[in-house]
């Protein structure tokens, strides 16, 4: 960390990590959905909640950044998931056969 500090490398970590996470979660979402539908949205929440007490517990800079990234990720997949509903709706993804749609 003190690396990190000393050659004003932590937003820089900051900004790769946040880029990875984000890109972390589209497919996430995506599997989600294909597999459990929306009624997995609760999931999502539960992680959100732990992030954002996790984000304020710590007290390393660096990890709490992360933790809320993580956090407000989380919240944003829950939007995503219903529209991910709504695209496998339109058949711009595919459905899982294996599951009854109420569409």
């Amino acid at each position: 960390m003190q690396f990190l500090t000393d050659y004003h490398l932590i937003g820089l970590v900051i900004g790769i990590c946040t880029f990875l996470i984000i890109g972390m979660f589209h497919p996430i979402v995506i599997k989600s959905e294909y597999y459990w539908g929306t009624r997995c949205w609760w999931l999502y929440l539960i992680a959100g909640i732990l992030g954002v007490i996790g984000a304020v517990w710590v007290d390393n800079l660096l990890i709490s950044s992360l933790l809320g990234v993580f956090s407000f990720s989380s919240f944003w997949g829950i939007k995503e998931l219903f529209e991910q509903e709504q695209r496998v709706r339109r058949g711009w993804f595919p459905k899982n056969p294996k599951r009854t749609y109420k569409f």
